[in-house]
């Protein structure tokens, strides 16, 4: 038989149905971010966007009453139509939230050409930046993510921590948090001080709070502070 014979292309382990995301924490005070779309999933972008400080423009032809209070007190930037090619020209990242399926591939194939983060509602395939479940905590972030394979189940692994670690363990962050600026001026030797804030950061520790509170915690803390620093 003549003929030369089709290669089959091997499946690269980054392709759109078999990602792999670089798990990070994105400093976005003043950057623009875009939203398109003006309803319940748009809003819950925007409420996290405009925590982190973000500058948020908001493109959809109505708003939902919590997106609506936000556009009133001047928090965001409306623009009251459909979203257009080009809108996400200098916009750091966007967000397609429409109820259309064919707009937010549009939105996600506008943000590639402007070379912005692009998170596609229900579409994790389109996406260059995926949005995970967050549980917050006082200083304390936990964010859970499945790739985009089941936000449902990301969403039962946040509640499951939220209830694992509370109060206790935010009082006790905020107690090292002091501590650790009272050791540093007080304890020259670095071997030392590395020896000691490990030690007040164990499993033990995080064992000791769930079982008898912050205050049992902050004692035991204060005496392995107490027995390598007399």
């Amino acid at each position: 038989m003549t003929g030369s014979s089709k290669t089959r292309k091997k499946s690269s382990p980054h392709s759109a149905n078999n990602k792999t995301y670089y798990p990070a924490f994105l400093d976005i005070a003043g950057k623009k971010c875009v939203i398109a779309g003006g309803g319940k999933v748009a809003e819950r972008k925007c409420t996290a966007l405009i925590k982190a400080g973000a500058e948020v423009t908001v493109i959809s032809p109505a708003l939902s009453p919590r997106l609506e209070g936000y556009r009133k007190k001047g928090m965001i930037t409306h623009l009251r139509r459909r979203y257009r090619e080009g809108d996400a020209r200098s916009a750091f990242a966007v967000f397609a939230a429409t109820d259309s399926e064919i707009a937010n591939c549009k939105v996600a194939a506008d943000s590639v050409s402007s070379r912005a983060l692009v998170n596609v509602a229900d579409n994790p395939s389109l996406c260059s930046l995926i949005v995970p479940s967050v549980v917050k905590r006082g200083p304390l972030t936990f964010a859970v993510s499945t790739g985009g394979i089941s936000p449902a189940m990301a969403r039962a692994i946040r509640r499951e921590l939220g209830a694992l670690y509370g109060r206790d363990l935010v009082r006790y962050l905020r107690f090292l948090r002091d501590l650790r600026t009272r050791v540093a001026g007080e304890i020259q030797d670095k071997g030392v001080r590395g020896v000691l804030l490990k030690g007040l950061a164990t499993p033990e520790i995080l064992e000791l709070l769930r079982r008898k509170g912050f205050a049992e915690a902050r004692k035991a803390a204060l005496g392995r502070r107490k027995k390598l620093c007399p």
